[in-house]
C-alpha cells in the first residue's frame, strides 16, 4: 500500500503545505499582479503614445498641404513675373534697337552731306583751276585777272 508513488504524492503534498505556510503563493500572486498592473500601464503609455503619433502625423500631412499650395503660388508668382521681366525686356531692346537704329541712319545721313559737301567742294576747287587755266590762256593783261577774280567770286556764290 505505501509504495513510493504514495510517498511521492505526501512529499508533494507537504511541499506545497509548506510553501503555503511561508506565503509563497501569496508573494508569487502579488509578483504576477504587479507585472500586470506593468504590462497594463505600459500598454495605455503605447496606446497615448499611439494618439500622439497620429496626431502629430495629421498635423505635419495638413502642414505639407500648405506647404505645397504655398510652393505652387511662389512658382505661379514667379511665373508670372518671368513672363512680366521678358516682357519688358523685349521692349526695352525694340526700344534700343530703334534708337540705334535712328543714330545709324543720322549718321549715314551726315556722311552722305559731308561726301556731298566734299565732292561739290572739289567739283568747285577743279571748276575754278579750270576756269583761271581758261582764261589765262586766252586773255592777257589787267583785263584777265579782273575777269579771273570776277569769274571766281562768281563761281565760289553760285556753288556754295
Amino acid at each position: 500500500m505505501l509504495d513510493n508513488t504514495t510517498w511521492a504524492f505526501v512529499g508533494l503534498i507537504l511541499f506545497f503545505g509548506v510553501l503555503a505556510y511561508y506565503g509563497v503563493f501569496g508573494m508569487v500572486g502579488r509578483m504576477l499582479d504587479k507585472r500586470s498592473e506593468a504590462v497594463t500601464s505600459e500598454l495605455d503609455a503605447a496606446q497615448r503614445l499611439r494618439r500622439e503619433a497620429e496626431a502629430l502625423l495629421a498635423e505635419y500631412q495638413q502642414k505639407r498641404v500648405t506647404a505645397e499650395k504655398d510652393a505652387a503660388e511662389i512658382i505661379a508668382h514667379a511665373e508670372a513675373e518671368a513672363k512680366r521681366m521678358t516682357a519688358d525686356a523685349e521692349v526695352a531692346l525694340k526700344e534700343l534697337i530703334e534708337h540705334r537704329t535712328r543714330t545709324v541712319e543720322a549718321k549715314i545721313a551726315h556722311a552722305e552731306a559731308a561726301a556731298v559737301a566734299e565732292v561739290r567742294g572739289v567739283a568747285i576747287d577743279m571748276a575754278i583751276a579750270a576756269s583761271k587755266r581758261l582764261l589765262a590762256e586766252k586773255v592777257q593783261g589787267e583785263v584777265a585777272a579782273d575777269l579771273i577774280s570776277k569769274g571766281v567770286d562768281e563761281v565760289k556764290a553760285r556753288f556754295s
